[in-house]
C-alpha cells in the first residue's frame, strides 16, 4: 500500500466512526506496558477524533468472568483484547460476536493469522531465540538452533508449556511451518515433537514468567532461550542486556480485539476496532512498545530503527509460523497433560 492509499483510508475511517454515535465505550486489555501503549496509539486518538468516552478495564484472560456476563445478559465490556487461543475458545463457546468475515476487516490487509472468526489482530509479538552475544563463536540464526548443542553448547531455556515448544521442536526436526499443525494433530506428530525434545532434555532450564529469559541470560545460567521478543527488547533498552535475537522461524502470537456477545455498544466497538487496523494508526503502536503491526501495509510507516526490533518486519519474517489459536483451544488440555507428565519424567 502506498502512502497515498494509506492517507485515503483516513476519511473512510472517519465516516465509519461518525456512523457510531459518540458514547461511552469500555475497552479491556492486559494492563501494564501494553495497555499504556494501546492507550497512546489507539484509545486516546480515537476518543479525540470521535468524542467517544473510552473507559478502560484490565483482565488476566479469565473466560469465566466473560461467560458470567454473557449468561446473565449484563455485558459491561465492549472491546476485549485476547490472545488467539482464548479468542478461538471463546468464539466456539458463543461468548463473542462473529466479526472475522466482515468486509472492513477482511479488507484491512492483516498479516497471516491476524483474522479469526471472532477476533481482529491489532499487534504481533513472537517467541524468538534470544542469546548471549559472547557465548558462541558464530551467532545462531534461527529458532531451531536451540536444538543444536554441538554448535551452540550450554544450557538453554524453554517456557514450561507445550505452546510454542512443540511447534519449535517440529520445525527443528525439519517440518515446514505450513505443515506443523496438521502433523501436530496426529499422535505420530506429537510423539515426533517429544522425541525431538528428548534429544536436549538434559540441557533445558524451564521458565514460567516472561521476564525470566532475560534474567537467565544476563546471569549466565543459560546461553540461549526461547523468549518473547518484547521482553528481550525491553531488557536491551532498559537494563543494558545487549542480547541477540534470531528471528527466523519465530512463532507469532497476536493481541486481538474481540466483541463480547451481547455488548451494548457493538457498532461503536466495530468502529473503534476498525480505527486500529488502518495502516497509520496500526503503525503507531510500535512507537511505544516492541510489538509489530498486524497490518502488512503498516510496516512501511514504522521508523527503520523501530522496525528492526519488530517480529512482523519483512526482514524478520523468514519462516515465521502464526500460532494457531483454534488448534490450542481444541487440543490444549490433552497436550498440557502430556507435556507435564513428560517434564516430570
Amino acid at each position: 500500500m502506498t502512502m497515498k492509499s494509506v492517507t485515503a483510508a483516513v476519511p473512510a475511517l472517519c465516516l465509519l466512526a461518525g456512523m457510531a454515535s459518540a458514547q461511552e465505550l469500555t475497552v479491556v486489555s492486559w494492563g501494564g506496558a501494553l495497555q499504556e501503549a494501546q492507550t497512546k496509539a489507539f484509545m486516546d486518538p480515537y476518543a479525540a477524533a470521535t468524542g467517544t468516552k473510552i473507559v478502560q478495564d484490565s483482565w488476566s484472560g479469565e473466560l469465566a468472568k466473560l461467560r458470567a456476563m454473557v449468561d446473565s445478559g449484563n455485558v459491561v465490556w465492549d472491546v476485549v483484547d485476547m490472545d488467539p487461543q482464548s479468542a478461538a475458545s471463546a468464539c466456539d463457546q458463543g461468548l463473542l460476536e462473529p466479526i472475522g468475515a466482515e468486509e472492513m476487516f477482511k479488507a484491512a490487509g492483516l498479516v497471516e493469522g491476524g483474522l479469526l472468526d471472532c477476533a481482529v489482530g491489532t499487534s504481533v509479538y513472537a517467541t524468538i531465540l534470544a542469546y548471549k552475544k559472547d557465548a558462541f563463536a558464530t551467532a545462531p540464526t534461527s529458532v531451531s538452533d536451540i536444538f543444536d548443542t554441538a554448535t551452540f553448547p550450554g544450557k538453554r531455556a524453554f517456557r514450561k508449556s507445550p505452546v510454542d515448544t512443540l511447534e519449535v521442536a517440529l520445525m527443528a526436526d525439519g517440518v515446514a511451518p505450513a505443515d506443523i499443525y496438521s502433523l501436530l494433530s496426529t499422535p505420530e506428530g506429537v510423539d515426533r515433537a517429544f522425541a525431538k525434545l528428548d534429544t536436549i532434555k538434559g540441557d533445558i532450564v524451564w521458565w514460567e514468567a516472561g521476564a525470566q529469559p532475560a534474567q537467565l541470560l544476563m546471569s549466565g545460567e543459560v546461553a540461549m532461550s526461547l523468549a518473547w521478543n518484547g521482553r528481550i527488547a525491553d531488557a536491551n533498552s532498559n537494563e543494558g542486556a545487549d542480547l541477540g535475537i534470531a528471528w527466523s522461524q519465530q512463532v507469532r502470537g497476536f493481541d486481538m480485539w474481540t466483541i463480547p456477545m451481547g455488548a451494548k455498544n457493538a457498532d461503536a466497538a466495530r468502529a473503534f476496532i476498525a480505527s486500529t487496523v488502518t495502516p497509520a494508526t496500526n503503525a503507531d503502536l510500535a512507537k511505544y512498545i516492541a510489538y509489530g503491526p498486524s497490518v502488512a501495509a503498516a510496516a512501511e510507516l514504522v521508523a527503520p530503527d523501530q522496525l528492526a526490533n519488530l517480529p512482523s518486519a519483512p526482514a524478520n519474517s523468514e519462516g515465521a509460523l502464526a500460532q494457531d489459536g483454534a488448534f490450542w483451544a481444541k487440543n490444549g488440555d490433552a497436550l498440557n497433560a502430556k507435556f507435564s507428565a513428560w517434564v516430570a519424567q
